[in-house]
């Protein structure tokens, strides 16, 4: 199954209130494994970002004035994301802001159902842990995953740790970096790499043998115990003595 872990970044909250998408990142899943394919880009809303969603994201005016607009993307997103399953933290948020921009263009793309089916990632963390705080970061906490490098929220970094936690959660053990780039980096420019937990414990852990004298104390030991025991634990034969 192809799966597209993904996570924008807004104006401000409130869809009915006009706000935009500024930021769109996502990183590509295959049979639960990262392929190293992800998609970043951030968005000139054409119009103000609100002074809340700022002090979330630290993306000012200024720096989305040059970019593109959502038309100038939307056929490389769609292009994308086309056939995945979408893993979505609060998928309705995200999934809701897409589809006011697709219906803003009115070129006949539809809707997100149309293309993709969705995973809410905080529907299924509320029903394995019921009556516990389950944003991304609680479930960092709550997964041993790091996230320290979230000062701010970015969309294409949030993508990252939420498929860390999602792959996690549902069975897996992964860890996500992105390697050799920050927050700015382009749709083409970054590269998500998978680490293998188990495989780089095995290349640190050192096999260290027992001596002749460690050797000969253990056999001490386990003589003790068999005769202790009446009989040999081992080998199931009994002891005199």
């Amino acid at each position: 199954m192809r799966e597209v872990v993904l996570d924008t970044e807004t104006t401000g909250i409130e869809l009915r209130d006009g706000h935009r998408i500024i930021e769109i990142g996502c990183v590509e899943v295959i049979g639960r494994r990262l392929t190293g394919r992800h998609y970043h880009v951030y968005i000139n809303p054409q119009r103000e970002v609100e002074e809340g969603a700022y002090a979330v994201h630290g993306i000012s005016n200024d720096f989305l004035a040059d970019k593109p607009l959502f038309a100038d993307i939307v056929d490389d997103f769609m292009r994308f994301i086309e056939g995945a399953r979408l893993v979505i933290h609060n998928a309705p948020f995200d999934v809701g802001f897409i589809d006011a921009e697709l219906q803003r263009l009115k070129r006949g793309h539809g809707e997100v159902n149309d293309h993709c089916t969705v995973l809410d990632t905080l529907k299924l963390a509320r029903e394995k842990h019921p009556g516990q705080r389950n944003s991304l970061d609680a479930l960092c906490k709550r997964y041993g995953i790091d996230n320290s490098q979230r000062d701010l929220h970015g969309a294409l970094l949030d993508a990252e740790i939420l498929a860390d936690v999602y792959l996690t959660m549902t069975g897996g053990q992964t860890a996500l970096t992105l390697a050799g780039h920050g927050q700015d980096a382009d749709a083409e420019g970054g590269v998500t790499r998978r680490r293998d937990v188990a495989v780089e414990l095995s290349q640190q852990l050192k096999v260290l043998s027992a001596n002749a004298s460690e050797l000969e104390q253990h056999a001490e030991r386990l003589s003790a115990v068999d005769k202790t025991a009446g009989f040999n634990l081992w080998q199931g034969k009994s002891v005199e003595g």
